[in-house]
């Protein structure tokens, strides 16, 4: 199954916002490169291994396969984030969600 915004749900089983909706809260936390492994290139993207709330970078990628940046139709790499701060997480279009994932 494709990841995508009919299948992306919260852990209450509600749909998340996606671009065109309000508020849009497509972005997810990764930090990951487009091939699904830590960006490793002497920069931070994951906001001080997720930790910090502050100044840096998180590198997102798009549930809904939709939307801006460098890759915008990637689950897993879209773009960075404005900040690690809540309201930074937010005005770059995501909710400081993270993706966790199921085997059936």
């Amino acid at each position: 199954m494709q990841l995508g915004k009919a299948n992306s749900l919260t852990e209450n089983g509600d749909t998340v916002n996606g671009r065109g909706d309000t508020p849009n809260e497509h972005d997810v936390l990764t930090g990951s490169s487009l091939s699904g492994r830590l960006i490793d290139d002497g920069s931070n993207h994951t906001c001080n291994n997720w930790t910090s709330s502050g100044e840096g970078s998180a590198q997102v990628g798009h549930f809904d396969r939709t939307g801006g940046g460098a890759n915008p139709n990637s689950w897993n790499s879209a773009h960075g984030s404005r900040g690690c701060g809540q309201a930074d997480l937010v005005a770059t279009g995501g909710a400081g969600y993270f993706y966790c994932f199921a085997n059936d």
